[in-house]
């Protein structure tokens, strides 16, 4: 062989060489991606076992793991004082529990979907580790959904939690014996529970006691006492050939746990600790005070440096917990401090309201130093006038629903009724209409021009000058505004009949916009909510059973055994076309509570991905959302549930 073929092999193998030893070691890439959780093989102490009181549990998988968000998805029962210890290693994950043991006991260490692989993360879900300290395991379970009371959203993270001592006093003395967590879409199993009766609960703990014994932890209670019992059943198991087809499908006897169908209502007190948060003076003639929380009844201010006792104008918040003092005296507001004695209800430590006696001091710093030029400039400049401002809060185009409202930038304490002048238009001719000047019950700087608006109709208000005149002497100067009321061609209107209200149960319904925030509020009357002259859109209802008749939703109290006011919602959108009415009959307890929110206004639904669907299959509505999930016992863990259909929608011209 030459020396030339012998240096063409030697450069040869140098370069595979190289290639391969500067090549990335890892997964090779192409193929199909792995979508395949982690698969438990075995542990120390074994899966279920009994008669153990090993802290220090070994569990080992397929293939290497990570364990993701710990403290947030990892529950363990009966409830731990200490967070036990718990990291992967490759295939393995250890874990060590820092508590003593309880005696004939079963614990579970829920990881729900925390175990993740570690290449492309797929969770292995529901996934919990048993074992007993006695000499018997524990092996029932119950599963349910938790709602937000107040718009039915699907509670995520939330504990939920049972007691075998029936007492009412358990839940606000006891931590519970048994925990699980609500995952995404507010589903929740509590797994290896004794089979006897139960209360169970839903607490957000916000100091890990698993107790309510914080006023503005939220909760949810029921009066029902359950006991998890099991039943037979069937399901279809599916056989697939090595080419991954279907071979054939398999029906299995197997049995599932009940109830798997509780629900839960969560709710907060609306609890707030009531105090002075803040006082400030930034406007020389005025005084303003901030609350926490709203009041029922107004502080007392008591002057200390200056005697008058109708010193201010009060403007007030609609809940009280913002306050503004106008001073009405110019020898008062031109003092730079005002003290006084304040007198107001506030949360003390028993987190009950008490009066609170205070010294305020309101101190007014005014930073706009000038020197003796300008000063002097400015003595020599004419006097210009600062009139009060007038602002329409409403524009041109108005709706037929429309308020005409004015605000001032100061309080009105005079005006003449005559300065105003409602015209409508007829042909090209204005005409005088009447009409009425309403003062706000609220504000001092609010006045509203009502009339009998017609459809369609052109309209405008003017206001003479020097006619409204504020508490500190300013006055109006002369202002039009021309208005067009919209066509009723251009509304809607929307009429609910309502099935299976409580009887005798005040109620009102609210549409809703696609954000589930209400636009509009009627009240029910003779099983009727009207809405007239909506704009045209598409919108969601949802019903408020108002029991209390405030015309509000009212939360519940725990002390009282009060649950929430009832909520339904529509299950469908609703959409309005331009000059068309809508009928539509709504039994709200044609669906379970946890069916009812549409899917479109719901902030916790499905986030996974849709599997693509066959074009030749039957298009469903049904979705992941209302799986109970994991109370079938099956070699697959399958299970499966669909929502009923929705009520058909009427439309009349």
């Amino acid at each position: 062989m030459g020396i030339k073929k012998i240096i063409l092999i030697l450069l040869t193998l140098v370069s595979i060489y190289a290639q391969f030893s500067c090549a990335n070691i890892g997964r090779p890439s192409g193929g199909p991606k792995d979508e395949t959780p982690p698969r438990f093989l075995r542990s120390n102490p074994p899966l279920n076992s009994v008669n153990t009181h090993k802290r220090k549990i070994d569990l080992e998988f397929d293939e290497n793991i990570l364990v993701e968000k710990v403290a947030e998805k990892v529950i363990i029962s009966p409830p731990q004082k200490e967070m036990p210890e718990i990291r992967s290693n490759g295939r393995k994950l250890h874990i060590e529990l820092k508590d003593s043991l309880k005696d004939s006991t079963t614990y579970v260490i829920d990881f729900s979907d925390a175990i993740v692989d570690n290449n492309e993360k797929n969770p292995l879900k529901d996934f919990a580790f048993a074992f007993s300290t006695g000499a018997v395991i524990d092996t029932f379970r119950m599963s349910g959904t938790v709602l937000n009371a107040a718009d039915l959203e699907p509670v995520t993270g939330i504990l939920v939690g049972v007691q075998s001592n029936l007492a009412d006093s358990t839940f606000t003395t006891l931590p519970f014996e048994k925990i699980t967590q609500t995952d995404q879409y507010g589903k929740f199993n509590i797994k290896n529970i004794a089979q006897k009766d139960y209360r169970y609960y839903a607490l957000k703990d916000l100091n890990r006691t698993y107790r309510f014994d914080m006023p503005n932890e939220d909760i949810a209670f029921t009066d029902k006492i359950v006991r998890p019992e099991s039943e037979p059943t069937t399901v279809n198991d599916t056989i697939f050939n090595q080419a991954g087809e279907v071979d054939s499908v398999v029906v299995r006897n197997t049995f599932k746990f009940i109830p798997d169908d509780l629900l839960l209502l969560s709710f907060n007190e609306d609890f707030k600790n009531l105090y002075l948060e803040k006082n400030e003076r930034k406007d020389r003639r005025k005084l303003e005070l901030f609350f926490t929380a709203p009041m029922d009844s107004l502080p007392e201010l008591i002057p200390l440096n200056f005697e008058d006792q109708d010193w201010a104008i009060l403007e007030k918040s609609a809940h009280n917990d913002s306050l503004t003092y106008w001073i009405k005296d110019s020898m008062i507001f031109k003092m730079d401090t005002l003290r006084f004695e304040a007198k107001y209800l506030r949360t003390d430590s028993l987190k009950q309201l008490a009066m609170f006696t205070d010294t305020l001091q309101f101190v007014f710093r005014d930073r706009s130093v000038q020197s003796k030029k300008k000063k002097k400039d400015k003595e020599t400049e004419e006097v210009k006038v600062e009139l009060l401002q007038v602002k329409p809060l409403f524009g041109r185009d108005f709706e037929i629903t429309g308020i005409a409202t004015y605000e001032f930038n100061e309080p009105i304490v005079k005006l003449d009724a005559k300065a105003f002048h409602v015209a409508e238009k007829v042909d090209t001719l204005w005409k005088d209409i009447p009409f009425e000047l309403e003062g706000d019950s609220v504000s001092a700087r609010k006045l509203t021009v009502a009339a009998k608006w017609e459809p369609g109709k052109e309209y405008k208000i003017d206001i003479d000058s020097a006619q409204i005149f504020s508490l500190y002497g300013k006055w109006n100067d002369k202002s039009e505004q021309p208005f067009k009321v919209k066509q009723a061609e251009e509304y809607s209107g929307l009429f609910f009949t309502i099935q299976n209200l409580p009887d005798s149960a005040k109620a009102f319904v609210e549409l809703l916009n696609d954000q589930d925030k209400p636009v509009r509020k009627e009240s029910v009357i003779n099983d009727n909510a009207e809405f007239f002259n909506v704009k045209p859109g598409t919108y969601y209802a949802r019903l408020i059973v108002d029991f209390n008749g405030d015309g509000k939703w009212t939360t519940g109290n725990y002390e009282q055994k009060r649950q929430p006011e009832p909520v339904y919602y529509y299950s469908t959108s609703i959409n309005l076309r331009p000059n068309w009415d809508v009928e539509q009959e709504w039994d709200i307890t044609g669906l379970p509570l946890e069916q009812q929110k549409p899917l479109a206004i719901t902030k916790n639904k499905p986030k996974e991905k849709v599997p693509e669907k066959n074009p030749n299959e039957k298009e469903e509505e049904e979705d992941d959302f209302y799986n109970l999930g994991n109370n079938f016992i099956m070699p697959n863990g399958g299970n499966n549930s669909s929502r009923p259909n929705t009520m058909n929608q009427g439309l009349r011209r």
